[in-house]
């Protein structure tokens, strides 16, 4: 129906001049809805994966994990440590920026009320009653500031999460 159509019905429908006509009875045909295309498991998790290659990167972090340290001495494992959370730590600082949930101290004394947000606080210990609830805190929690992650680049294959490297001599 034109737009000023309806707007003199709904007129005259507003000032008691008339009733709305009968719904009607047969829509017009509409072109079939194609299903959206199904995406595979990397396509569906590439920015996650994409992620986990940024975290190699700079940080070495599947080389660390992959890595068989019961043997290693504390030293070692220590340094090794360092340089995969400095690297780690840049690309959280440069890519997801974090803060606290709660700001106080761990170990402080804390209180929440009924009704709370379950995604930002997790009770622990003897949990029981509707609340107010007050304990210390154990942990202050993480939230996501800002999400500013690249856009996967479609050249890339997100399932290498490190190529191998080769030095020519």
């Amino acid at each position: 129906m034109p737009f000023f159509a309806r707007l003199k019905l709904a007129l005259r429908f507003l000032f008691g001049g008339g009733e709305l006509p009968p719904p009607l009875a047969v829509l017009p045909p509409s072109a079939p809805v194609a299903p959206p295309p199904q995406l595979t498991p990397e396509q569906l998790h590439a920015s996650a994966l994409f992620l986990l290659g940024l975290l190699q990167r700079e940080g070495r972090l599947l080389d660390f994990l992959q890595e068989e340290i019961a043997q290693v001495g504390d030293g070692d494992v220590g340094a090794a440590a360092r340089i995969v959370h400095d690297g780690c730590r840049k690309v959280l600082k440069q890519y997801l920026p974090l803060s606290p949930v709660m700001n106080e101290a761990e170990g402080a004394q804390v209180s929440l009320s009924t009704g709370f947000d379950a995604s930002r606080f997790r009770l622990t210990g003897n949990v029981n009653g509707a609340g107010p609830w007050r304990g210390a805190l154990k942990h202050h929690g993480w939230v996501v500031n800002a999400v500013q992650l690249p856009a996967v680049p479609s050249t890339v294959d997100v399932k290498v999460l490190a190529p191998a490297e080769i030095e020519l001599a």
